[in-house]
């Protein structure tokens, strides 16, 4: 049940990272504050599709 899912920083829309996650538990879009290193600061990254 788990996938892999990647993280798009939501002010330059890069995408850095790559995380898994437990779509029964969580079917909805992950969102959490990492790094970014274009703007050399933490930013709420989103899941993207």
């Amino acid at each position: 049940m788990r996938v892999i899912v990647t993280m798009a920083c939501t002010e330059t829309g890069d995408r850095n990272y790559t995380t898994t996650k437990n779509k029964r538990n969580h079917p909805e879009r992950l969102e959490l504050k990492k790094y970014c290193p274009r703007l050399k600061k933490y930013t709420i990254h989103r899941e993207t599709r």
